[in-house]
């Protein structure tokens, strides 16, 4: 199962561990299902990353994680997960990171009585 943050696990469905095998194992059969959607421009047809395997491009070991595509992670929704592989997943909540560790570090400012005057 990938890493979930310890402050977002109560987001998550109790049996969480079992939707994630099912569209890994399952549904992907153990393949990326990314089809460009991660905006990496390395594959336009559907990625070739399979679990376990080695990745193209890096050589490194593919792990395969399910994204949830609208990143409301109570969304579990068969339509709203993707089997990704690492590289694909990251790529694709590249954007959803950012704005998280912005908030948070705007949070974290506040919180010690430093309010920004010029944004995140």
């Amino acid at each position: 199962m990938s890493p979930i943050r310890p402050e977002n696990r109560r987001r998550y469905p109790p049996n969480w561990p079992e939707i994630s095998r099912s569209i890994r194992f399952g549904r992907a059969e153990k393949r990326c299902e990314c089809r460009g959607e991660c905006g990496r421009g390395t594959h336009t047809d559907r990625c070739p990353n399979v679990h376990g395997g080695l990745a193209y491009g890096t050589g490194s070991r593919v792990i395969l994680t399910v994204a949830h595509l609208n990143h409301q992670p109570e969304d579990c929704r068969p339509e709203n997960l993707r089997a990704m592989c690492q590289g694909c997943h990251l790529h694709y909540d590249r954007d959803h990171h950012r704005q998280t560790a912005a908030a948070t570090r705007r949070a974290a400012r506040e919180a010690a009585g430093q309010l920004a005057l010029d944004g995140p």
